[in-house]
Order: C-alpha cells, then structure tokens, then sequence
C-alpha cells in the first residue's frame, strides 16, 4: 500500500486535494469531529481535565475554542486525549483499506505527531497567503486567535515543502488540480 501524506497551511486546501485523488482518504479533522459528537470516553475526560470550559455532550465546538483560547495548556490537554483516540481509529483505517493499492492521509499535524512514516509520500499543498486568507474569512466562525495558537504548533512551510515528495500549486481550480494529481499518480505508480 501507498500511503500518501498531504501537507500544507490551515486553509491551503489539503482536504480538498485529498477528495480528488480518488483513494480513500483519512481526514484527522473529520475523526476529531465524530469523537466530539459519538465519543462519551473523550467527553467524560475533556470534563475531567477541563471542567470550566466542558459542559454537556456531544462535545460543543465553542467550548474547545474557549478552553484553547483561555490557556495554551489546554491545547496540550485536548490534544493528548484526542490524539489517542484519532490513532486508534488511524490503525483500523489502514486495517481495512490494507488491499487498497494507495490511502491518502489528510491529517493536519502528521509531521509534528510523528504520524508518518520514512516511505509515505508527501505532498504539500502549496496556496497563496492571500487566497488562504480569503478562503479563512469565508469559513463560517472564523476565529483568528484560535487560528494562531493552531499555526503556531505547526511546523513551518518551509520545513514541510523540504521534506515533501511533491508540491501542489493549489489555486483553487479543479483542472488544475486534477492535472497535478494525475502527474504525482503517474510518477508513483
């Protein structure tokens, strides 16, 4: 199987890149989202570590956002117990998809949790400053502190190009795109 790792920004269109491949895809993002909604274990330990800022289940987006923005060990905090949980449901993604000939992994901090491994393939979606910036203000509940404490756990840009197989000019139009992914699976394959 070949794993394929898809890095960039927050806002720089990784997900949208991963769809497009057209292999299934693990979205950490999406994982965390269900453990908020389904999970009863991780709310009773977000309550136990965080009971000023958790109240009631599913988990609400708005009280992670204020437990994060309150103080940044709290972050830490959400991410230990969070992160166990995504790893679990990590492992039995690849279990099932372990016939599959290529997975995508859209996880957003697969570098910095030591998520990949030395033979993934790494693509970095590479976007403008300026259309991330636009593409984030039109995202309903755009919050720029929690933006910030979140880029600031993230490796740089350039630490991740450096380390990527492949970079995606990523400006937001499907053609381009396509062509781009059709070129990688091309060279890959």
């Amino acid at each position: 199987m070949i794993r394929i790792g898809i890095l960039g920004n927050i806002g720089s269109g990784k997900s949208y890149v991963a769809k497009n491949f057209g292999y299934p895809v693990f979205n950490a993002d999406l994982e965390v989202s269900k453990l908020y909604k389904k999970n009863k274990k991780i709310f009773y330990r977000l309550k136990k570590k965080l009971p000023k800022y958790i109240f009631s289940f599913p988990i609400k987006k708005a009280e992670i956002i204020s437990a994060v923005l309150s103080n940044k060990k709290n972050l830490k905090k959400i991410i230990s117990i969070v992160h166990k949980e995504v790893t679990k449901n990590f492992n039995i993604f690849l279990k099932k998809n372990k016939h599959k000939k290529i997975v995508i992994l859209d996880i957003p901090l697969l570098l910095e949790n030591k998520m990949s491994h030395k033979n993934d393939i790494l693509v970095f979606i590479d976007s403008k400053k300026h259309d991330i910036e636009k593409r984030l203000l039109n995202r309903p509940n755009f919050n720029r502190k929690l933006y910030n404490k979140l880029k600031k756990i993230q490796f740089s840009s350039a630490y991740k190009k450096k380390k990527s197989n492949f970079i995606i000019k990523n400006n937001f139009e499907h053609k381009t795109i396509k062509r781009d992914i059709k070129h990688i699976l091309s060279i890959i394959s």
